[in-house]
């Protein structure tokens, strides 16, 4: 069955899918997107998800394309024409089609909605998370407001590419004093010595995943101390885990910085339960 795409008002041919030559998502990167987990079908934390499409919009100046209900008839067709159990759904919503210019079009202009989905192995995922993973460390050069989750993401771009020609799985990006920011995809954690998850405040510094949002609540099941507090690189090889978290990893072990073993250089036992309940925690539709 050939997959099946949603480009502003139609849903077409996977292969054949396409924006117009001016859109100003392809002209300017002027535009967010989301990307929501799929698993046995159903939709993962879609709430939150659509509540920061809306501040990510907001914050660009760019409309709600259309009603959150009718977005949402919309994500969940795409999984379903695509036959998707398990995967991802991604949406982005750019400020729409207008003749190349730097200003805002005039008079304003309908925004393009584009909606894909993707099935994934969840066995293969659940096998490296038994493996864990490596990452190696990049300086960070993103503008400062990588808070909004636009589509503007060379710099991440590069350095997944230098992790990937490095053997690694992510890249973490290291700010001017030292301290990790996040991933090129994810956000970053480690587990102190006395047990104790901190990973760094969600402010302009970093983006607010959902995944690390509701891992929050299912540290504060397993009775964890958490501490939003910036750890340096060093801190982080002196951990006894650290782990990455995402919509399409969840909590995934790094057991390797910069080719150091991290703890025993194996997933730890904390990451390892809090990727067991989160499910439990997160809001799944039903």
């Amino acid at each position: 069955m050939s997959r099946v795409a949603y480009v502003n008002g139609l849903y077409v041919v996977h292969a054949d899918a396409g924006v117009h030559v001016e859109d100003r998502g392809y002209q300017f990167g002027d535009g967010v997107y989301e990307v929501c987990e799929v698993r046995a079908g159903r939709m993962v934390d879609e709430r939150r998800h659509m509540e920061r499409l809306v501040r990510s919009l907001r914050e660009l100046r760019i409309r709600l394309p259309m009603p959150l209900h009718a977005l949402g008839v919309v994500l969940r067709e795409t999984v379903r024409r695509n036959r998707v159990r398990d995967g991802f759904v991604y949406l982005q919503v750019t400020r729409g089609v207008a003749r190349r210019d730097h200003y805002f079009p005039v008079p304003e202009v309908p925004p393009s909605v584009v909606v894909t989905a993707r099935r994934v192995d969840a066995a293969k995922n659940e096998a490296l998370a038994i493996e864990g993973v490596a990452v190696i460390t990049v300086p960070e050069n993103r503008w400062d407001r990588v808070d909004i989750k636009t589509v503007g993401l060379l710099p991440n771009v590069l350095a997944k590419q230098a992790a990937r020609e490095a053997g690694a799985r992510e890249a973490w990006f290291v700010d001017a004093d030292g301290h990790v920011t996040e991933g090129g995809s994810t956000n970053a954690w480690i587990v102190t010595q006395d047990g104790v998850l901190r990973t760094r405040p969600a402010e302009h510094g970093i983006l607010r995943g959902i995944t690390r949002t509701v891992m929050f609540e299912v540290a504060e099941q397993l009775q964890l101390r958490i501490e939003e507090r910036a750890f340096t690189v060093a801190e982080a090889l002196a951990a006894r885990e650290a782990f990455l978290s995402s919509a399409t990893t969840i909590a995934m072990p790094v057991v390797r910085i910069d080719g150091q073993p991290i703890g025993g250089g194996s997933p730890g036992p904390v990451v390892r339960k809090l990727r067991e309940l989160f499910h439990s925690v997160a809001e799944i539709a039903r």
